[in-house]
């Protein structure tokens, strides 16, 4: 079975799957499954969602790739307690990612609008008052195949300099590395499958499972950008380098 919204003829029905995977999700990440909590056994879970064992296995394995849940054989799934907060991480070029592989790189802008930024956009810089922003949309490719879906938004104000950058020469991200020096980062990651559009943009099935990085940096307290960088399938993982606590 699958939920469709009347209201919206142009949704796409959203998947047992997927309804499973976004429920326990939420659970997890809104804090009502603290770390240490054990999820629910495959069994229950099958008769909780009236749904095959196969479906469920699959939605766990997907948590477990996205660092969210443990994996114990014979004892269970449990929340996987989070990563140090201090941990070190860097802002790596997406060029230096696709050439690793050996791989030709290729940056296409596919949107640019200067707006005033939306209360939707407000949330994601963490603005407290209208000031005027940059969209982006562009797509990172590695040789022939699409390597990563990129949707930034630059607080112009921070930045007022970006707006007459055509990013043809440098992509946005590489762009405010090297011209805006950034005091503080913020990764999110999740995971989601890649919706008509998606799947379109980079030449993916739909439904293909694809690993969301959202990032927000700042420089000197004050939003620079938040960036949504979407990678289908296998294309990419996450390395993190961690430092001792100096305290």
């Amino acid at each position: 079975m699958t939920a469709h919204d009347p209201a919206r003829p142009e949704a796409r029905p959203i998947s047992l799957h997927q309804q499973i995977l976004s429920e326990l999700q939420g659970h997890i990440l809104s804090g009502r499954w603290p770390p240490g909590h054990r999820i629910p056994f495959e069994h229950e879970l099958t008769a909780q969602f009236g749904c095959s064992r196969m479906t469920v296995n699959k939605v766990l394995t997907q948590l477990a790739a996205a660092g969210l849940i443990e994996r114990r054989r014979k004892v269970g799934s449990f929340v996987r307690q989070p990563h140090s907060q201090s941990a070190v991480l860097e802002i790596p070029e997406i060029r230096s990612e696709v050439e690793a592989l050996g791989l030709p790189y290729r940056f296409t802008l596919l949107r640019r609008r200067r707006r005033r930024s939306t209360q939707a956009d407000r949330a994601e810089l963490g603005l407290d008052a209208p000031a005027p922003v940059l969209a982006l949309t562009g797509r990172h490719d590695a040789g022939p195949r699409p390597f990563c879906l990129e949707e930034r938004l630059i607080h112009l104000a921070a930045v007022p300099e970006a707006e007459a950058q055509d990013f043809s020469a440098e992509p946005p991200g590489a762009w405010l590395v090297h011209h805006v020096p950034w005091s503080a980062a913020e990764h999110r990651i999740r995971a989601r499958s890649a919706d008509a559009g998606l799947a379109a943009t980079m030449a993916c099935p739909p439904g293909t499972p694809c690993l969301v990085v959202e990032r927000r940096t700042w420089s000197a307290g004050r939003p620079v950008t938040v960036v949504r960088l979407t990678y289908p399938g296998e294309a990419h993982e996450l390395v993190a380098r961690f430092a001792p606590s100096q305290s």
